[in-house]
């Protein structure tokens, strides 16, 4: 039988709650530092959740800042390209003139189109005194059109402003599937690569749904917590005390090459990206299966494109958003398809610090992946406190554990039913 295409992990990039760079995103993770807080970029005073994951005190790299794909960047656009940037320069290496159709691009996009800003225009122009749309507004030679917003609001925009600020003329395409994103888009480029449709690839997720229209629909589904008096201790996955997640923002990239390719150049390789696995629950929109069956399937899957076994896992980076149902099913999982075996795994969510990204959550969580690999650190489950009998696996509770990481698993588990896991391994572990 032919062996894979082996690909490699050379570059990371990362804009989240807890940093606005891979290197300081993975110092606040390794500590167990949270990024969790009072939100402060719209007035959130009306709702019953006033808590969030920001990203704080972001500005576009000197790199980005005057392209002129900014005027059509939305907030998570500018968390994107930023993120990409700077996993570009990470690895060395980016799209030439004589290489960009060899270059791939796969994102996890987040489902928030527009910025509240330009929706909030429309209503000033738009809605009569009863709050009621009123279309001839639109066409009042005072709305302050601007056809820039209509571009921005496509669900494709953030693909096509990436690729082109950085020359990608080959394969690219863009995967929405709720919390599953990131995960899948990267699972899809590493798919990509091994058919031949590229040499490297971009491949992330980006999302920003903290605006009043993303945690008022959150707040109706009842899915956040609602510590607000206590933020920092609000995202507690797996703990007996749980009561929701956490809603954050950000964006994570990582540059794939072939593996081959990236020893001749002398690269530095975090992990190889070894496998990847995805089901569809169906069970219900916004839970997992309460025997983990959706999940399970996923994580074979992953295995198996790895031509890994269970026994081979040391480390799993979980979904963990700290509702009631997500991390009693992920344990199920866990435990279906490891066994008495799973107490021997190190776990962790490291939502615990930085709250739930949505689209980008799996992409950034990979990228944790790799950082862990390398630095042979599994990161703190932050806020683990009370031991919930039905999530009996084996916590990093209160400080990040030394861990020799031969293969590492990250699980990304999203609304609708939509399962992703990747498998990571240590570059002394890839046979020749």
């Amino acid at each position: 039988m032919k062996q894979k295409r082996r690909i490699a992990i050379t570059g990371i990039g990362m804009v989240t709650p807890v940093g606005n760079d891979a290197p300081t995103t993975w110092a606040a993770l390794r500590a167990g530092r949270s990024g969790l807080g009072k939100i402060r970029h719209f007035d959130a005073s009306g709702f019953p959740v006033r808590i969030g994951a920001e990203v704080k005190n972001f500005e576009l790299p000197a790199a980005i800042a005057n392209s002129k794909h900014v005027k059509f960047a939305a907030r998570s656009h500018r968390f994107a390209l930023a993120a990409a940037e700077e996993a570009l320069a990470d690895a060395g290496i980016r799209p030439q003139s004589d290489n960009s159709h060899r270059w791939g691009f796969c994102v996890g996009a987040g489902m928030m189109g527009m910025d509240y800003s330009d929706i909030e225009t429309t209503h000033r122009s738009c809605a009569n005194a009863d709050g009621e749309f009123q279309p001839d507004g639109l066409f009042d030679p005072k709305y302050p059109a601007d056809p820039v917003t209509f571009c921005r609001s496509q669900t494709n925009a953030g693909l096509a402003l990436l690729v082109q600020q950085f020359g990608i003329r080959g394969y690219a395409t863009a995967v929405h599937t709720a919390c599953a994103s990131g995960g899948q888009a990267i699972g899809t480029a590493l798919k990509a690569m091994r058919r031949g449709h590229a040499d490297y690839m971009l491949a992330g997720g980006f999302d920003s749904m903290l605006n009043p229209i993303g945690l008022s629909s959150f707040c109706l589904l009842g899915a956040l917590c609602a510590d607000n008096d206590t933020p920092e201790k609000a995202s507690r996955p797996f703990d007996a005390t749980r009561a929701g997640f956490v809603l954050g923002e950000g964006a994570g990239f990582l540059v794939l090459e072939d593996w081959d390719a990236a020893k001749k150049r002398g690269a530095k390789i975090y992990a190889e990206l070894a496998g990847d696995g995805n089901s569809c629950s169906s069970y219900r929109i916004t839970d997992s299966p309460p025997n983990g069956d959706g999940p399970i399937q996923a994580i074979q899957q992953a295995l198996a494109d790895a031509g890994a076994r269970p026994e081979d896992i040391d480390y799993v980076n979980a979904h963990g958003t700290s509702t009631m149902m997500n991390d009693r099913s992920e344990c199920a999982a866990l435990r279906g398809v490891f066994g008495d075996d799973i107490q021997r795994v190190a776990v962790s969510s490291t939502k615990s610090c930085m709250g739930h990204l949505i689209a980008a959550a799996g992409a950034v969580e990979a990228g944790v992946c790799a950082l862990a690999i390398r630095d042979g650190i599994a990161p703190v489950n932050a806020n683990h406190e009370n031991p919930d009998p039905d999530c009996n696996v084996n916590i990093v509770r209160g400080q990040s554990r030394p861990l020799k990481i031969r293969t590492a698993l990250s699980n990304s588990l999203g609304f609708g039913g939509s399962n992703s896991s990747l498998v990571f391994r240590h570059p002394d572990e890839v046979k020749a």
